[in-house]
């Protein structure tokens, strides 16, 4: 087995024996309970925005938006508006097009030789690559909105109108969350195109298969206490609102399978800003993507310049002329007899 998703199999693993051992054998609850998700959120918080600042502070001296279409220029060529805007209202467009659909990903194309056709290079659309990156984030997101009401009192009734619309699949008791099963399904099909993908792999790291890991192993747990283990929802929201307001308390009755998801998720949070997950932000902030392409009709001056002293020719010619000359050298003027 490939050790680039080996470790980081063996890592996650590990850290969710940590807990649950931690919790049933040591009686660590108030640690895994209280401590690291506190923790976990200064970290994500702290890391968070830290990333933003360092981005936003960043010199962008130049307009160098990524184009795939026709730039605008004179009046009988068709811009393409969309994939290179030269107004604020284009590039809007295209921020919201690319955050909401992935409208890159879904124009996204893959290479490979065709053996039947004397290994010529053909390209293909990677429609199923667009598709499972859709499901992974928006069944993401619902389950983080859906988690909501375990830190709400009152529930807000959009949460509870999101969980009647995910639980609408009544298929026996609790009834099926479709984001769950969906989230779950997506994590596996984007581990199996960069485990099974030979060039994929090729180019995926440790770092690009423990996030992975780490999804599957929070949507795993999840699932198993709502649909196999059952675990005390009321006191899991007492812990939860505890959290929230300050006041943590540790209830008796929950086992150390949901202290091992709790500390997973934790992980996840206090992971992220240091992984590739921060693009979740850097969207926002991204030069190639947020900028108009307007550079045939405004001049744009690097703001950052500062006067540099210059050497010209003649100044060179004045200090170096007359070992120009000795080594035969032309030079425009000739040595001065003085000199």
């Amino acid at each position: 087995m490939n050790q680039k998703y080996l470790i980081p199999l063996t890592a996650v693993f590990l850290l969710f024996l940590v807990a649950y051992t931690g919790v049933e054998g040591a009686g660590l609850q108030w640690f895994f309970g209280i401590v690291f998700p506190y923790v976990a959120m200064i970290a994500f918080l702290a890391g968070f925005v830290y990333k933003v600042l360092g981005w936003a502070s960043s010199a962008v001296p130049f307009r160098i938006p990524t184009t795939c279409g026709q730039q605008k220029s004179l009046p009988w060529i068709k811009q393409n508006a969309i994939d290179n805007p030269d107004t604020s209202t284009g590039v809007f467009v295209r921020m919201v097009l690319e955050i909401f659909l992935f409208r890159s990903l879904f124009r996204n194309t893959k290479a490979a030789f065709n053996k039947n056709a004397s290994n010529r290079l053909s390209y293909s659309w990677e429609i199923f690559l667009w598709l499972g990156a859709l499901a992974f984030h928006y069944s993401f997101l619902v389950v983080i909105l859906r988690h909501f009401r375990f830190f709400t009192s009152p529930v807000p009734s959009c949460i509870d109108m999101l969980e009647y619309i995910d639980g609408i699949v009544q298929l026996g008791l609790p009834g099926i969350l479709l984001s769950g099963v969906v989230l779950l399904a997506a994590t596996l099909f984007l581990l199996a195109r960069r485990i099974f993908d030979a060039k994929v792999t090729y180019i995926s790291q440790a770092a690009d298969y423990f996030p992975l890991f780490l999804i599957i192993g929070i949507a795993a747990t999840g699932l198993s206490m709502r649909y196999f283990t059952k675990v005390d929802i009321i006191d899991i929201k007492t812990l939860t609102m505890g959290l929230v307001t300050f006041s943590p308390t540790i209830p008796e009755s929950v086992g150390g399978l949901f202290y091992g998801h709790l500390f997973l998720v934790s992980i996840l949070f206090a992971y992220f800003p240091a992984s590739k997950l921060m693009h979740m932000g850097g969207i926002f902030l991204s030069p190639t993507r947020n900028m108009a392409n307007n550079t045939r009709a405004k001049r744009h001056i690097n703001p950052w310049n500062y006067d540099v002293e210059t050497h010209t020719y003649e100044q060179y010619e004045d200090h170096f002329r007359e070992k120009m000359i000795e080594a035969g050298l032309p030079v425009d003027k000739p040595l001065d007899k003085k000199e």
